[in-house]
């Protein structure tokens, strides 16, 4: 089989930015190793270095309204990433996609107040 030498020299750049990249991270991995103090203090070893004895349990409970909150961010976050693409090819697109892109903001926005008149996004 015969190997295109010129078709191989253009994958050369690539080859050079990932030797670079593999030598950078190696060098920012290792270099905290080889520098760090390794002698272990007392104060170092106890569970906090606040000066106070830990109070209680070392779990807390999250209210579930965290998690409300959480699931909004993550669901408005990718509604983001559709809309990009959306809002860049608005000018080829047709009627059809931008009233298909409005129905889907639409269902957003209702959820959106559904979570809103749950009392979700207030905080006591």
């Amino acid at each position: 089989m015969f190997i295109n030498f010129y078709t191989l020299s253009s994958y050369f750049p690539i080859l050079v930015f990932l030797c670079l990249a593999l030598i950078i991270s190696t060098a920012l991995l290792g270099i905290p190793f080889i520098l760090n103090n390794r002698t272990k203090e007392k104060a170092k070893l106890e569970p906090y270095e606040c000066g106070s004895d830990p109070i209680g349990k070392g779990r807390n409970i999250f209210d579930a309204r965290f998690y409300l909150v959480a699931m909004l961010f993550i669901i408005f976050d990718l509604e983001i990433v559709f809309i990009f693409p959306w809002a860049v090819s608005l000018g080829s697109t047709s009627y059809i996609g931008f009233w298909l892109a409005m129905i889907f903001l639409f269902i957003l926005g209702l959820g959106f107040i559904y979570e809103w008149k749950k009392g979700a996004l207030e905080w006591e």
